[in-house]
């Protein structure tokens, strides 16, 4: 099973204490990936990603990350409009025949505060891999106060890449369609017992 989880968080301490490294997975139901691309400089499109999954290790003590394993089903896209989301799953954008999986995989991160930090790490488009640096806030990380009472991680993460890094070129040139996406993700992290 491949795991998703465009995964967060904050890596890496100087101080020198034994890690407890402790294994997270998005919760489907509280994972949102959402992107917005410029049309023709009117305005932007937004876009979603109903099936995200993703697991991840992390140390709430140390920051320390890794295993971050990500994956977006390319097929779920949604633009809000039916046709539109033809063109988005067609050869022209997608391809989601071809390449039906969008995967980012990282193996650490860098705190930056208690709270906030990058993690840097692989994306996969179309079959092309480009490094990607995703900017991750840890809003929250807390028993659940329903239901599970698992551990949760509270996540908002953002990132921007240039689709052209990834050979989707289609209405770059021309101006149609802009090049630059910003992709915006926010997820609830649940500890595995």
């Amino acid at each position: 099973m491949r795991n998703i989880a465009l995964s967060f968080l904050i890596a890496t301490s100087p101080i020198a204490v034994a890690a407890e490294m402790a294994s997270y997975e998005l919760d489907p139901e509280h994972t949102t990936v959402f992107f917005a691309i410029e049309h023709i400089g009117y305005a932007d499109t937004l876009g979603i990603f109903g099936n995200v999954q993703g697991i991840f290790d992390y140390d709430t003590e140390t920051q320390e990350l890794a295993n971050v394993q990500v994956a977006i089903d390319a097929k779920s896209v949604n633009t809000f409009n039916k046709a539109r989301d033809g063109h988005v799953k067609n050869k022209d954008f997608l391809h989601v025949s071809e390449f039906p999986e969008i995967t980012f995989v990282a193996e650490s991160g860098t705190a930056a505060t208690d709270n906030a930090g990058t993690v840097t790490g692989d994306l996969t488009i179309l079959g092309v891999t480009q490094p990607v640096t995703l900017n991750v806030t840890l809003n929250k990380a807390e028993p659940y106060p329903f239901g599970h009472k698992r551990f949760v991680l509270g996540l908002s993460i953002e990132a921007s890449i240039k689709r052209s890094d990834y050979g989707m070129t289609y209405a770059v040139e021309n101006g149609l369609v802009g090049d630059l996406v910003n992709i915006k993700i926010e997820t609830e992290a649940m500890r595995i017992e």
